[in-house]
């Protein structure tokens, strides 16, 4: 990448921790940002983990008072968004902690956004729309996957099922705390899918046509790739691995500050209308058009896929520059196949007179859209999800 002549800026979270068994440390580790009554945003399904339990005991015990919002679900409704934020403001917190995997996380951004500034979800959606000032906010994956703990976003799906997108500085945490502990329990095909949407990350970031696209991010997005194609198959199989864990949670954290910095593309762009509509998880949902929209874009911009192929399979690097693009979407949807995720949109019960509708809806999502290395058109997309049917 050529840099002369190029302005670019690059945001991430302020404070980062990593490492196994922080979790017990977030008292001390986050009393200083925190207030004396914080809300914790998380779902049903970790709090029967007992992960929820240990974070209230180790805030207990630096004195914060724990309000717990529960209520999360994959692909967070908009109403869900406004529950949680009334339950803030009746309970009267003044910081927020989102636990959990990406939807969670997204959910305490809005929470820690609206409960502090006197705005409706439905005015700060899209780019720099929200301006005010949130509540003080940490986050705390518990999957490998979405890089939402320093991603300036939060995605909502609407009534309509559309996926709509709030992006803001002002949603970036004060703190991101990893602890790859607490991914250990995913099942096999979250880890894959939570995996591959880690990647996808990483790809569109390194590709993106965003006249933000700069060498931070480009450099984190290959990074991302060698730990992510390099452990994804051995947390799929060995779970209880905490190095491969490890590996895997980095990589998603590098592959999110990327994408935060040099926006994803049409990947996300046909994944959101598949989860809308279908309930299909997002990291899925990614998997399944990835090889597809890959292809498509190989045919114009062969040399940006050819650089980063290598990093996320070395013997990729071996195979010619000009055909080491396709072999990179190939090899992409062997690792798919290879971590036990579903292959065709049909295994899911989509049918075929669902691609239409899909694909309208797709066009609608012009934030990613405008990223893409290669211009798609609502063909462009009906052609892919024939693709991946």
């Amino acid at each position: 990448m050529d840099i002369t002549g190029r302005n670019f800026s690059f945001s991430t979270a302020p404070t980062l921790h990593f490492g196994v068994g922080r979790l017990g440390d977030i008292g001390p580790l986050c009393a200083g940002v925190l207030g004396a009554r914080c809300m914790i945003v998380t779902d049903p399904g970790l709090v029967a983990t007992g992960i929820v339990a240990r974070a209230t005991t180790a805030l207990s015990e630096a004195g914060i008072v724990v309000e717990l919002f529960t209520g999360v679900e994959a692909d967070p409704a908009e109403r869900t968004v406004l529950a949680a934020v009334e339950q803030a403001r009746a309970a009267g917190v003044d910081s927020v902690i989102g636990l959990g995997g990406g939807s969670s996380l997204d959910v305490a951004k809005l929470v820690a956004y609206l409960a502090a500034v006197p705005e409706r979800l439905e005015d700060i959606y899209g780019v720099g729309r929200a301006k005010g000032r949130r509540l003080p906010l940490v986050l705390i994956p518990t999957t490998a996957g979405t890089g939402s703990e320093v991603t300036p976003i939060a995605i909502v799906t609407t009534e309509t099922h559309e996926k709509m997108g709030v992006v803001s500085p002002a949603l970036l945490p004060d703190i991101a705390l990893l602890d790859p502990e607490l991914t250990v329990g995913l099942p096999a095909h979250i880890t894959a899918a939570t995996g591959i949407d880690a990647m996808v990350h990483a790809i569109e970031a390194y590709a993106s046509a965003s006249p933000n696209n700069n060498p931070v991010s480009r450099a984190l997005a290959l990074e991302a790739l060698r730990l992510l194609g390099s452990s994804l198959l051995r947390g799929v199989n060995h779970g209880d691995d905490l190095a491969a864990r490890s590996r895997l949670l980095l990589g998603s954290l590098l592959a999110g500050q990327a994408f935060a910095n040099s926006p994803v593309a049409a990947v996300h762009a046909l994944a959101y209308p598949i989860g809308g509509h279908f309930k299909v998880p997002h990291g899925l949902s990614n998997a399944l058009v990835l090889p597809h929209v890959l292809r498509f874009n190989v045919a114009e911009a062969p040399e940006v896929y050819a650089e980063m192929a290598p990093a996320a399979f070395p013997e990729l690097a071996d195979v010619p520059a000009h055909e080491r693009g396709v072999a990179f979407c190939d090899a992409l949807a062997r690792l798919s196949q290879e971590c036990g995720l579903p292959q065709r949109m049909r295994e899911l019960g989509i049918g075929h007179d669902s691609l239409s509708v899909m694909a309208q809806d797709a066009m609608k999502q012009t934030r990613l859209l405008v990223n893409n290395p290669r211009v798609l058109t609502q063909r462009d997309a009906f052609d892919i999800y024939e693709a991946a049917w």
